[in-house]
């Protein structure tokens, strides 16, 4: 299983984690009872969590309204979770699991407030981010997180709109995004995005960070998929909603270096051992495909599908076989690719057992193609006068009954 959080229309904040946690299915209830019991200790919190239209979709709106009791220190506000785990939750280890993810968050958050106003951890207290919002907002969304057993689960996310404009704070009229966002985003891809306003708020960065594995411009290729959204406070033009992606199914993705230039001196005789040469020295594949070059001469594309680590050697190949003075690179090309196994199946045919290599590929547990070696096919033919084509199809309908009955 796999989760994507989309933050790039609508940015994020510690509400929006939440509301989309429930929409995935985390328990609300369960939920409620953990913040209150937390950030009550730090000030006045009333909770209403309901589904609310943004934009035409349905969300769930997290509406957490807190009133700070007095100012906290950073270490005074992690001792605090602590005695609060320790009194009420000792033997809960999703709650104390929870509550470690916390104090990571808080430190997150904490150095990039102390870096902005140039404060130790010590010095440092959290008016300006409201102390029991921000107890609210990252424990309800660190539970909600380990309800779903997402710290089990690679997390992607595709890049944060941070907003554009600027931000009136207690400390005057600061730019957007906010410096204390642009420090705890400084590794993670950003885009500034469609509306005027602040939409990535440091609570919410902090808990993005602490909990992705892999930061992606694109999605990765998904099935099977749960969508929760979770609804921000303004109405925007812009749908204000944290979209969650879920996925039992992801077609795993690597990237490759494509080689390519135009021949037009060699023959065909060494155009086939070109061929064979490539493959020798590290090419996944090979392609010579016949063109017209200028001035309507004959002439072949070579085409070269490497891994990255062997391309410079391959061009190097491609140079001293073919004497071209040019190779077009185009390194790091995504591609979907499917669990790919090779395994052996022993078939038995005129009554000789007959041993053939298959090429498995998987995307999850579907299998999508079941290919036995064509050496060993052309072998047996070889050895049984058997047509190849006739071969394939009967030692494939004997490799896919003999699976199917394990």
């Amino acid at each position: 299983m796999v989760v994507v959080i989309d933050p790039q229309v609508s940015g994020l904040a510690g509400n929006m984690f939440i509301g989309a946690f429930i929409d995935l299915g985390a328990d609300k209830n369960k939920i409620e009872k953990v913040i209150t019991d937390y950030a009550q200790e730090f000030g006045d919190i009333n909770i209403n969590i309901s589904k609310k239209s943004k934009s035409g979709v349905m969300t769930t709106f997290a509406h957490i309204d807190t009133k700070d009791n007095s100012a906290r220190h950073y270490p005074d506000i992690i001792n605090k979770l602590d005695e609060i785990t320790s009194n009420k939750y000792s033997t809960d280890e999703t709650v104390k699991r929870s509550i470690e993810l916390s104090k990571k968050i808080f430190k997150t958050l904490a150095d990039a407030e102390s870096l902005v106003h140039g404060k130790s951890l010590e010095e440092l207290h959290f008016h300006e981010v409201g102390c029991a919002d921000a107890v609210a907002d990252i424990v309800g969304a660190s539970y909600a997180y380990h309800l779903l057993n997402f710290d089990k689960e690679k997390i992607y996310s595709l890049p944060v709109a941070t907003g554009n404009g600027s931000v009136n704070t207690q400390h005057g009229i600061l730019p957007v995004p906010a410096p204390a966002v642009i420090n705890i985003l400084k590794n993670v891809p950003t885009i500034g995005g469609e509306e005027n306003t602040e939409l990535a708020t440091p609570t919410g960065c902090s808990i993005l960070v602490n909990i992705v594995d892999e930061y992606v411009t694109k999605a990765p290729l998904l099935n099977n998929k749960s969508i929760g959204y979770g609804s921000g406070r303004k109405d925007l033009k812009i749908l204000n909603a944290l979209r969650i992606i879920q996925s039992d199914d992801l077609v795993e993705q690597n990237t490759i270096t494509i080689l390519e230039t135009n021949i037009d001196t060699l023959s065909g005789e060494i155009l086939g051992n070109l061929y064979d040469k490539l493959l020798d020295e590290g090419a996944r594949d090979v392609t010579i495909t016949p063109t017209i070059m200028k001035k309507n001469r004959p002439a072949h594309i070579v085409k070269v599908i490497s891994r990255n680590d062997d391309a410079e050697h391959l061009v190097r190949v491609l140079m001293e076989e073919t004497g071209t003075l040019g190779v077009r690179m185009l390194p790091h090309i995504h591609r979907g690719v499917a669990i790919r196994e090779n395994v052996v199946h022993n078939v038995e045919i005129n009554g000789e057992t007959e041993r053939v290599r298959f090429k498995i590929g998987e995307i999850g547990s579907k299998v999508i193609k079941c290919s036995p070696e064509y050496d060993d096919l052309k072998k047996i033919s070889l050895k049984t006068n058997i047509p190849i084509k006739d071969l394939k199809e009967y030692i494939e309908q004997d490799y896919k009954l003999k699976n199917r009955s394990d």
